[in-house]
């Protein structure tokens, strides 16, 4: 295992806050493997880049050797994190959490090494505190400190409802520390709370953890169902812990999120991931490279700054790092060819995709919508409105538009990156 100093430098890239650095550098020190946590609840189970800011964290421990788990929360996802929550949360029914938890295990691992990562329920040991323990849980922490966050505060103080329900939430994040004896939890920074909780609430049942039988119970079915090795003692120290910075979407202004369609999902197709990618900013692309990417990117930054390196070549290298690591080299350079012969040349791709229909026309937004090209009507609509639509090379801005089908076919094109060959087949 490589000296503490070394690991840091890994560790601290890209972290907007770690509590505490004399804490880790004192663990890294024993050169022993740590327990990394890393919880996230299956509400959302469709991953962009912007949940791998914390997983490739978790995957860099992983290359120093410690030992990470990746804990779905399937217990307090059905209460629902308050963070950065301006109101009720909706609560999930466990069917739902349960399918959204499958197809987060099918993604996480295009990031974290599958050998090397213990995927944890907490609903093991959760679901089996009891009357006691829940009571005796319920009473390690206080409403005043509760209040002390600024989610609650600012709801209380506008009078808008907050449940007790939404007061577990911190109480079980911090009691599965407890149960895993955590040495790091890693978190976005509108986690910071429910972090610092973690670290509390290991230092009160610290005091008295020879006590508390339910603890040790809860323990022991998180070792068994974890696979961990025998032997390791439970420490009950206060957890490190790493807060990561909220990645902007593709505006550069808000947090990346699918419902505001400014996000780069794992799962999408090469060529789409590049066209998202080069549309970013000069600014925000420095960004991207720190978070997404190992790139060791400031050589490049100063020949752009310089004026020695054309800021778009540097959005290429970006693109493809990024597109590399989900899809393989061979993919990454294909999507650069595609993007340099339809975007920079005004090109039609070569694997045009093609849809029939029996029509002899059809109206524009019906069609954009049924190929999938949006999710909506009303969001065609507005790409029409916004001119970001054109079939044969002419911009449509009629929203009622219809488009008249034949054989010989139509290229539509929506937006920067979507294009199809849309046929009539009687």
């Amino acid at each position: 295992m490589k000296p503490a100093k070394e690991q840091l430098d890994l560790i601290k890239r890209g972290a907007d806050e770690i509590i505490n650095i004399p804490e880790l550098e004192n663990k890294l020190a024993r050169k022993k493997p740590l327990i990394i946590k890393a919880g996230f609840d299956p509400s959302a189970p469709d991953i962009h880049l912007g949940h791998t800011v914390l997983l490739r964290k978790m995957r860099h421990f992983q290359q120093l050797g410690h030992d990470v788990f990746f804990l779905i929360g399937d217990f307090t996802g059905r209460i629902g994190d308050p963070s950065g929550r301006s109101k009720l949360r909706k609560q999930l029914s466990k069917d739902e959490v349960e399918e959204n938890a499958k197809t987060y295990r099918k993604q996480i691992f295009k990031i974290l090494d599958k050998e090397r990562t213990s995927v944890v329920f907490n609903s093991k040991w959760c679901a089996k505190l009891g009357e006691d323990g829940l009571f005796d849980l319920a009473s390690r922490y206080t409403v005043a400190r509760m209040m002390e966050r600024d989610d609650f505060s600012n709801r209380y103080d506008s009078n808008t409802p907050i449940s007790i329900l939404e007061f577990l939430y911190p109480l079980l994040q911090g009691y599965d520390s407890v149960v895993m004896d955590a040495d790091v939890e890693l978190g976005g920074t509108d986690q910071k709370f429910n972090l610092l909780v973690g670290r509390t609430l290991q230092k009160n049942y610290g005091a008295d953890k020879k006590t508390v039988t339910y603890l040790a119970k809860s323990m022991d079915i998180f070792r068994r169902s974890s696979g961990m090795k025998a032997g390791r003692p439970a420490r009950f120290e206060p957890q490190v812990i790493m807060t990561m910075p909220i990645l902007e979407g593709l505006d550069g202004i808000d947090k990346m999120s699918k419902s505001l369609n400014n996000y780069i999902g794992v799962d999408e197709a090469p060529e789409d991931m590049f066209g998202k990618i080069m549309s970013i900013s000069d600014k925000l692309m420095w960004r991207y490279y720190e978070l997404l990417t190992d790139i060791a990117y400031e050589p490049m930054q100063k020949k752009v700054e310089a004026g020695e390196l054309n800021p778009k070549d540097a959005k290429i290298q970006l693109a493809k790092g990024i597109i590399r690591e989900y899809h393989g080299e061979d993919k990454a350079e294909k999507a650069r060819v595609s993007f340099e012969s339809v975007f920079a040349n005004k090109q039609v791709p070569e694997d045009l995709e093609a849809f029939s229909f029996k029509e002899e026309e059809l109206a524009l937004v019906d069609l954009i919508n049924d190929i999938k090209f949006t999710s909506s009507k009303g969001e065609a609509r507005r790409l029409i409105m916004q001119n970001a639509v054109s079939i044969d090379n002419e911009k449509i801005t009629d929203v009622n538009y219809r488009v008249k089908l034949g054989a010989r076919g139509k290229v539509l094109k929506v937006g920067k990156r979507k294009f199809a060959r849309i046929l009539r087949n009687p």
